[in-house]
């Protein structure tokens, strides 16, 4: 891991800690503060960690970065080439405006590529060495699915406000907009992209009906 995907992904854990323990500080106070810290370290990792793991099994690499939006229209000059940072805006606005009750925590985006020695792994000239849209899914799929995991633990474990975090974060990352894990997995796969859909409804039905609050 890079030193800028390494910063990129600490200011995720950042922003998620900032907005999932906005409203819980507010009821009980700041001592619950470090604990949902915790769970936002926990939370990013395994998301983080799960594409990092479909993408080793695919024989290829994936970069992490904050969402940035450069694109402002849809003429070819409609372009910033700096970005405006969406990814820290967004789920800071959405926190402060309904003073914390709503969390958009759609936060890192992910740039799959091909590692040096696919195609020669994969048994077959350039056969397999470009990344396609089929693998891309499959990337952001294992992510989510590695959300459920951790919320199926948390909730066995007692951890019901990280199962809250988990449908939260898992909801926000199936966002089909711009270079979110959302159109990854939409133009990856329209079944695999419904199939993800309808597991993290369900987590997240499940999580507001049965878990409680922190």
């Amino acid at each position: 891991m890079h030193i800028r995907e390494f910063l990129h992904i600490l200011g995720a854990i950042i922003i998620v800690g900032i907005t999932s323990a906005f409203a819980p500080s507010r009821a009980q106070g700041a001592e619950v503060i470090l604990p949902i810290f915790v769970y936002s370290v926990i939370l990013v990792v395994v998301a983080v960690g799960g594409k990092k793991l479909a993408a080793h099994l695919l024989d290829a690499e994936v970069e992490h970065e904050l969402w940035t939006m450069h694109r402002f229209g849809f003429k070819k000059h409609q372009y910033m080439s700096q970005g405006m940072p969406f990814g820290v805006i967004l789920p800071l606005f959405f926190s402060l405006f309904t003073l914390g009750l709503v969390k958009l925590p759609a936060l890192l985006t992910y740039e799959a590529r091909a590692a040096t020695h696919r195609a020669a792994k994969r048994f077959g000239f350039y056969s397999y060495a470009a990344m396609t849209d089929w693998h891309n899914a499959l990337i952001a799929a294992l992510g989510l699915f590695g959300l459920w995991v951790l919320a199926f633990v948390a909730y066995l474990t007692g951890h019901e406000y990280l199962v809250q975090m988990s449908a939260w974060y898992a909801c926000a990352s199936l966002l089909p907009f711009s270079k979110l894990d959302g159109t990854q997995l939409f133009f990856g796969s329209r079944v695999l992209y419904t199939l993800c859909l309808l597991g993290t409804l369900i987590l997240t039905v499940y999580s507001f009906l049965l878990a409680g609050s922190f």
